[in-house]
């Protein structure tokens, strides 16, 4: 969440104005606190289908923005074995036809992944001093396209399950911990931001989906759906046949799935305020947390008379 040290209060990204506190202009920084979530993407689906009722009572543009909130996509979880790491890591991807095309690998840096990466290895400080960087940074400004492309080595490295070369492992922020897994298979030759990162860390790039430039030398990566090249079993496919014979490869494997993912997220409903939106639960000593029986709703707020509110952090 975003914390202002001052306030000792979580903002909401529009309190954050140029990285500083709207209301004492301290600098913002990101801190993990324990929050409670409604679950709303279990109704993403539903949420979906549901706006065909909608259809000729809402704007279509209004329509279409819902749409694309939620954000459904199709493609495949792809397992990555990582160099003295006991657990493989998953990534989603909606071109998992370009796996031949990855030459490196990407953990969000604010992400417990990163972290453990990072521990105890030579990378360590450099990691702790770069995390401090990107805490200081919002989401917004993270995913610009424009942004010069920054991260750091973890001296590790990701197998490739499709060829099993050794991807070199890096933390950078234009990975977002929240979005998919926190981490992704760099495939710069048809990304931009990958190849962006690619140039600036000096990191090959190789077309794996037949264009008519190439990004190595023009700086631009190529979306273009042609035929496969150098992708072994892939070569000479289409797309959508190369995404369906690559599932089948990596599913024979136990290595990946086909899979659906949303860009809706969980909403986050806490705030560290007494006007903010009173929890139902219950923390028992002897029995954890309990949900207030529904016959037991609305919670209501304690009268403010005789409370001190000033935030403790």
């Amino acid at each position: 969440v975003n914390w202002c040290p001052k306030d000792q209060t979580v903002l909401a990204n529009e309190q954050v104005i140029a990285g500083r506190c709207e209301r004492c202009d301290s600098l913002v920084t990101k801190k993990k606190l324990t929050q409670w979530y409604l679950r709303i993407t279990d109704y993403a689906e539903r949420l979906l289908g549901d706006m065909d009722q909608l259809q000729g009572k809402w704007p279509e543009k209004v329509l279409l923005m819902q749409r694309n909130w939620i954000g459904r996509s199709t493609g495949a979880n792809v397992q990555f074995e990582i160099t003295d790491h006991p657990q493989p890591v998953t990534v989603y991807t909606t071109r998992p036809d370009t796996l031949f095309g990855a030459t490196f690998f990407v953990v969000a840096a604010d992400s417990d992944l990163a972290a453990e990466l990072a521990s105890g290895g030579p990378a360590e400080a450099e990691f702790g001093e770069y995390l401090e960087q990107v805490k200081k940074s919002s989401d917004i400004d993270r995913m610009a396209t424009d942004r010069p492309k920054t991260g750091v080595f973890l001296h590790r490295h990701a197998i490739n399950p499709v060829n099993g070369e050794r991807l070199p492992v890096y933390a950078s922020d234009y990975v977002l911990a929240d979005y998919g897994t926190g981490a992704v298979m760099a495939v710069p030759a048809h990304d931009q931001r990958d190849l962006d990162f690619a140039k600036a860390f000096d990191l090959p790039v190789r077309v794996v989906v037949a264009a008519d430039t190439d990004p190595a030398v023009t700086g631009e990566a190529t979306a273009d759906d042609g035929l496969h090249v150098n992708s072994g079993p892939l070569d000479g496919l289409g797309k959508e046949e190369a995404i369906a014979k690559i599932i089948e490869l990596l599913g024979a494997q136990d290595k990946g799935e086909a899979a659906i993912n949303y860009r809706l997220r969980d909403w986050l409903i806490s705030r560290q305020r007494y006007w903010g939106t009173p929890i139902p639960i219950v923390h028992c000593a002897q029995c954890g947390e309990v949900p207030v029986p529904a016959d037991q709703l609305p919670v209501e707020l304690p009268p403010a008379e005789g409370l001190d509110l000033q935030p403790k952090g």
